[in-house]
């Protein structure tokens, strides 16, 4: 997929920098170039040999390199590469970037090029969290900045949280994305997946048998035709696939707000199992039996509708909102309902009664409403129906 693909990488000043080793081989197998750059922070943890060697280029370091500047000047070796990744983006990194900041080779290539930039952020999770870092991370994605990480890990500072660099090919995956070339290149799609969990007490809650499984497939399928996903995921049992913006919430209403915040997109998908019902007198502590062998009582309270907000929005309401309907009976008639109820354009509609094995399994069997109809298509394995939608989608875009 990279074969003829250039990528300047600039290798930031942080311990996670050994992994841009292996990340330059994964290129490189794949057959992009790679024209490295580092920062001098970066010399303290792998030397320019190393890179060099693996990379088969000379590493840039200088900005005042008079040979480096006679062959390639510093702002035209940032606009021949097909893609900017940094890895690792520390903190300072950002905050060069953010503030627009040129005061060394890096952050002057980054300040000088209209190519797009792909960071993979690495700190401490304390820095990572800072309301400095995270302002930066809000300016530099408004800016068009593509992120992959920072994973949840240990940190070589004996901590634990997020700031872990994603791993080298998390983000060969994350650069594949970028550079893809298919219909949906240049879009953004907004995919919900998984379940959510509503708190009973700190140690309990409601939740459903969703795995994610669906949702996962399908923001795949979308990264693969070009498109640039953001991925706002319930706590699911599978992995969120890699090369895509990813947000995880707890609740329903975390999820609306993550949704809204992702906004706009060309197109949304909703395929999250979402609770309708949120305990409304949820304790702050856990629940105790008393001895009187009464069952505490719980309130509840609608959760928002996500699907219908988006659907009804008007101003800025994505082109393409696909729902989705989990059903036991009559699912035809049901999800034909709720797509005229909920406003949106298509409805996937299964059948999640035990005796189908769906919900948590690895194959599906759906019916897409539309405007024009139902239209049943057969069962087969998740990844495949993820396919068929996404160039549904891609071809309606």
């Amino acid at each position: 997929m990279l074969a003829g693909k250039r990528v300047l990488l600039i290798i930031g000043g942080g311990i996670a920098a050994y992994k841009a080793l292996d990340l330059i081989r994964r290129l490189r197998e794949r057959g992009a170039a790679v024209t490295p750059v580092m920062t001098r922070a970066a010399g303290e943890f792998v030397t320019p040999l190393s890179v060099s060697a693996l990379a088969g280029e000379a590493v840039h370091t200088d900005l005042f390199d008079l040979t480096a500047e006679a062959e390639m000047g510093h702002i035209q070796l940032s606009r021949v590469a097909d893609l900017i990744v940094v890895a690792p983006a520390t903190a300072d990194l950002m905050a060069k970037m953010a503030q627009g900041r040129a005061d060394d080779l890096a952050s002057t290539l980054l300040l000088a090029t209209d190519t797009r930039v792909l960071l993979a952020p690495a700190m401490n999770v304390r820095m990572w969290q800072h309301p400095a870092t995270q302002r930066n991370l809000a300016q530099l994605r408004a800016d068009g900045g593509l992120f992959v990480g920072p994973n949840d890990g240990e940190m070589a500072c004996g901590e634990f949280g997020p700031g872990r660099m994603a791993e080298p090919l998390e983000i060969v995956a994350a650069v594949e994305a970028a550079l893809a070339t298919g219909p949906l290149a240049g879009r953004h799609v907004l995919v919900t997946s998984g379940p959510t969990h509503e708190p009973i007490d700190p140690v309990r809650y409601i939740a459903n048998r969703s795995s994610g499984a669906q949702g996962t497939a399908l923001a795949a399928a979308l990264r693969d035709l070009g498109a640039n996903v953001t991925f706002v995921t319930g706590p699911a049992s599978v992995p969120p696939p890699a090369g895509v913006r990813v947000v995880k919430v707890e609740t329903a209403r975390e999820m609306l707000a993550a949704v809204e915040a992702a906004l706009p997109a060309d197109a949304a998908v909703f395929a999250a199992a979402v609770a309708d019902w949120r305990v409304e007198n949820a304790a702050g502590q856990k629940m105790k039996k008393d001895g009187s062998g009464q069952a505490p009582a719980l309130e509840f309270a609608e959760n928002p509708d996500i699907l219908a907000t988006i659907s009804r929005m008007g101003q800025g309401r994505p082109q393409l909102v696909v729902g989705f309907a989990a059903e036991t009976e009559t699912v035809t008639a049901h999800a034909t309902a709720k797509r005229a109820r909920k406003g949106c354009d298509w409805i996937v509609a299964n059948d999640v009664s035990p005796a189908t094995g769906i919900m948590g399994g690895a194959e599906n069997a759906v019916t897409l409403i539309t405007g024009a109809g139902a239209e049943d298509w057969p069962r087969m394995a998740k990844d495949e129906v993820a396919r068929r939608l996404a160039a549904r989608i891609a071809a309606a875009l």
